[in-house]
């Protein structure tokens, strides 16, 4: 068993949080999902508060003085300690002799822990006095400093003022230590602070907020806080500062594998030098030597001959950076080198990347959001603040698809005798065993499924997300040499809306299987080139509208709906014209490529129909010469009739009342009180119920 503990290290950081304010704003330029913008702004975190500075009197020099960041500073007559990081810079400056055996062994034990266990997985706070004490900037009273492994070093300032009254962390931590809670916020309409014991962190009137030198009670918390920021600046002890939840990105790794930085630092220098451009780019040594170096750094360090180097400004010995790039070094641009990627004189031709960008139509899913997605609009930013881009985001739309689950899952219950019982929720499956049931052996009834052999005992049914632990992941391979590829790629835009989360079946790609084999032989026999007649016209040019809207609308399962249905009628055809089936292996084209190309051979064409034009629909044989339309008499549809497009309201009446079905529910037509006509739509009557 190994001890894992951190430790300080040297990196190379990526200052993102100086774009905070950027990456906020240009959202709202974005056709993005509101829910995927909302996730980078969470994740941004922009908030407006205060840094302060608390005096630590005995210490000497610059650190004496303990900077903290709050979002509330109209509650600062009610902090009562303060709390640092284990791995903040004074924690050695802030312990007293006192306590610097018990400081140390805490920082040592604190190092062993990750963040998460650390914050979210802590059940309990922990924490030592430092044994210093600083001066409230406002009231100077002593206010003790503590050491706590639940404030992050890479947080803030990696400090913070504690007010236990307002924040239930603190509130813990003080309960734990015994330290002082002053409410400092009455909630609305309690001004008198009935509740004293309870944490409120919400808006309120300020109580127990008045010093010689500063008196905020009765006011606001709004107003208060303005007015403590004010006071705070005036006296030179803190400022209005804008802060974010986002860090800046750490951007090495000490592993091979990676881009190498392309620096070197001169013998007893930690200033890097850039590498000359003539020697790049800087390339990975040959190895097989992966293993860590045993001293933080990365197996690079262990290669020394290639570690050694010569300064390329003096002249003198140099040693190369270690740290590798994450893979986010090319994912972050990858989209720009598409463009121009045999340009071996710059990142990409100036002319060309206007020409392309930004990017009109982005396609993935919402786990990229707050990672790839907002890394490359950072990078992209710092691109277009040196020229070397045009545009200020990378991707101007965004559709996040749905996630595609595994095959559904059947669960049943067995008890201790080992017969099947039936279990809703969790809390009625306790002492029961859970079995898998094959989907044979699984009948559905009503909105949910039972055996099929015994119809009393009913079964869960659920679907999972697609892993190698549950052993449900489907291998594209055996799909595609199953059905082929085009099935595949059909079913995945048949199963349902592109954004929407769908569960994978089988037997559904055998559907779209079966759809390809009919379309392909459609164009089996002879193909006509005599003129299509009207319904023939009609068929396929209300399949290339429909199929040309629902595709510009991202709605690939209808769009594959029209060619269906196009297909069953086209079947039927004594004759296939040629100006009929040529649309068609065009419209198929995006959807089942490799068919469609060969459709397009047995028409008689040579090359790829890829770079064909995309078929219009004639609109005047789009318009129905005769309707079906409901009859609905009092709200009830009471029968149809057929009308021509032109029809008014009057013969939709006629052939209404000629329908005795209808005409009973209508009854004599002096009484009707209202008729509602939509031609083509509906007839909808409204008259006094008959007599009976």
């Amino acid at each position: 068993h190994h001890q894992f503990f951190q430790k300080p290290m040297k990196q190379w950081m990526l200052k993102i949080t100086a774009y905070g304010d950027r990456l906020l704003s240009d959202l709202d330029d974005l056709d993005w999902p509101e829910s995927i913008k909302e996730m980078q702004r969470n994740w941004i975190g922009r908030s407006e508060g205060a840094q302060l500075a608390f005096e630590v009197p005995g210490v000497t020099g610059d650190e004496n003085k303990l900077e903290v960041y709050t979002t509330r500073p109209d509650t600062l007559f009610g902090a009562t300690y303060l709390v640092v990081a284990p791995e903040h810079p004074l924690v050695g400056a802030l312990s007293t002799a006192e306590q610097k055996a018990a400081v140390d062994a805490y920082v040592d034990a604190a190092s062993r822990k990750s963040d998460l266990e650390r914050t979210e997985l802590a059940k309990e706070k922990t924490g030592v006095f430092t044994g210093s004490h600083a001066k409230h900037p406002l009231t100077g009273a002593d206010v003790p400093v503590w050491v706590a492994d639940y404030v992050l070093g890479t947080y803030g300032t990696g400090a913070i003022m504690a007010v236990p009254a307002h924040d239930d962390r603190d509130k813990e931590f003080a309960e734990t230590f015994d330290l002082p809670i002053v409410q400092v916020v009455a909630p609305p309409g309690d001004e008198n602070n009935t509740d004293a014991d309870a944490c409120y962190s919400g808006a309120g009137t300020m109580i127990n907020s008045a010093c010689d030198a500063l008196d905020v009670n009765g006011l606001d918390d709004a107003t208060a806080g303005e007015k403590v920021t004010a006071w705070l600046t005036a006296n030179g002890v803190g400022e209005k500062k804008v802060n974010f939840k986002l860090r800046d990105w750490l951007f090495a790794r000490q592993r091979y594998w990676g881009e190498p930085f392309p620096v070197v630092y001169p013998e007893g220098s930690d200033v890097p030098v850039a590498v000359p451009e003539s020697e790049l780019p800087l390339t990975l040594p040959d190895t097989d030597n992966f293993k860590p170096s045993g001293s933080g750094e990365g197996p690079l360090a262990n290669i020394e001959d290639w570690v050694a180097t010569v300064d390329p400004l003096g002249g003198g010995p140099a040693r190369r950076e270690t740290n590798t790039m994450p893979q986010w070094a090319g994912s972050c641009w990858y989209y720009l080198r598409f463009i121009d990627p045999k340009n071996e004189n710059a990142m990409i031709d100036g002319d060309l990347e206007k020409y392309w960008m930004p990017v009109d139509l982005y396609v993935g899913g919402a786990e990229h959001a707050v990672l790839h997605l907002l890394y490359a609009r950072f990078w992209h930013k710092v691109l277009y603040d040196i020229g070397a881009v045009s545009t200020k985001e990378p991707f101007q739309r965004l559709v996040s698809q749905g996630m595609i689950l595994g095959e559904v899952e059947y669960t049943a219950f067995v008890d201790a005798e080992g017969k099947y019982v039936s279990a809703k929720g969790a809390l009625q499956t306790e002492g029961l065993d859970a079995v898998k049931i094959n989907a044979e052996d699984v009948a559905k009834k009503g909105d949910g499924f039972v055996l099929a052999a015994d119809e009393k005992i009913k079964v869960n049914a659920r679907a999972h997300k697609m892993s190698k632990s549950r052993g449900n992941v489907v291998n594209p391979d055996d799909i595609v040499d199953a059905y082929g590829a085009d099935s595949l790629r059909l079913y995945e835009m048949f199963m349902g809306p592109l954004r929407e989360t769908k569960v994978w079946q089988t037997k559904g790609v055998e559907g779209c299987s079966r759809f390809l084999a009919r379309a392909h032989r459609l164009f089996d026999g002879d193909i006509s080139d005599e003129s299509a007649d009207e319904a023939q016209l009609k068929e396929i040019n209300k399949c290339v509208a429909k199929v040309t809207e629902e595709t510009e609308g991202m709605r690939f399962n209808t769009a594959i709906a029209a060619m269906m249905e196009f297909t069953n009628a086209a079947t039927k055809w004594e004759k296939k014209p040629r100006e009929c089936l040529r649309p068609f292996a065009l419209l198929l084209s995006p959807y089942a490529p490799h068919l469609s190309e060969e459709l397009w051979t047995k028409l008689g064409n040579e090359g790829s129909n890829a770079y064909e034009t995309w078929p219009v629909a004639d609109e005047s044989l789009l318009v129905e010469d005769v309707v079906t339309m409901a009859v609905q008499v009092n709200g009830k549809m009471r029968g149809k009739i057929e009308v021509t497009a032109d029809s008014t309201r009057e013969d939709a009446m006629a052939l209404a009342m000629a329908q005795e079905n209808i005409a009973k529910f209508i009854g004599d037509e002096s009484g009707i009180k209202k008729i509602i006509y939509v031609p083509g739509k509906i007839l909808n009557v409204v008259a006094p119920q008959p007599k009976k």
